[in-house]
């Protein structure tokens, strides 16, 4: 296939940006739509001119690396992983536009790089565990109920990629950071911090600057993962007893 991309190029948070235009020549519709970018890259390289900077690690949508706008859909056209997505999604003679996230909690550090370092002080907030020393306990000493653990699994999915953030008109991280909230919370092993951690972990949210939450839903339809919008419902709920308990308190 041949396509051409508008790529969004900026050196860095303090210069201005723009889209540049690229022909790609030779594109199979079996790479994936990181390896189309690894083509381009070469041979930008070999011409003497900047590679475009993009995320990534893993490749295999489990890392949350990708941080691609692609058309206006967070990770593209398809529910996964930029890195999962394949040029057969696309057609011969398409004009793909290819973005960073968009979010003032998420500056540009280069091209399609963004800093997402929010997300990690907002775990570090709360995202964690009470944990004894010692001898490792039996691993059938604390019983879970299938329905808490089921629960605890599907949330443990989100791999904080943002595409949530991406999707969202707003620029909310509500889906992540209750994602990462409920994963614990419905555990006994979360239950020491179950207040202090959803109180904590939306403050550092809010102190990050996200937007609102207004549950347009976006954020769920872009997850990769799956993550419910339930999920910022049950933080909702979470929240509010938390709140209740510390007045009384």
């Amino acid at each position: 296939m041949r396509l051409t991309l508008r790529v969004w190029r900026q050196k860095n948070d303090r210069s201005p940006g723009a889209m540049k235009e690229y022909p790609v020549d030779g594109v199979s519709p079996d790479m994936s739509f990181l390896e189309m970018l690894d083509t381009l890259n070469e041979r930008l390289t070999l011409e003497g001119e900047e590679p475009i900077a993009f995320d990534h690690d893993c490749r295999e949508g489990i890392c949350g690396a990708c941080s691609l706008v692609i058309n206006g859909d967070a990770h593209g056209p398809e529910r996964t992983t930029a890195c999962q997505l394949h040029m057969r999604s696309f057609r011969d003679g398409d004009t793909v536009d290819v973005e960073p996230w968009r979010a003032a909690a998420f500056p540009v550090v280069r091209d399609l790089v963004v800093d997402r370092s929010a997300f990690d002080r907002i775990i570090q907030a709360g995202g964690y565990v009470s944990v004894p020393t010692g001898a490792a306990p039996e691993a059938h000493a604390t019983p879970v109920p299938k329905a808490a653990a089921d629960a605890a699994f599907e949330h443990a999915e989100c791999i904080g990629c943002g595409a949530c953030v991406a999707a969202c008109p707003n620029g909310s991280a509500m889906l992540f950071t209750s994602a990462k909230v409920n994963h614990l919370n419905v555990l006994p092993q979360g239950a020491p911090e179950r207040e202090t951690r959803v109180l904590d972990m939306v403050a550092q949210m809010d102190a990050e600057g996200f937007g609102g939450c207004t549950l347009t839903g976006e954020c769920a339809t872009a997850c990769p993962k799956g993550i419910p919008l339930t999920s910022i419902t049950s933080m909702n709920k979470e929240w509010l007893r938390a709140n209740r308990k510390v007045s009384r308190d």
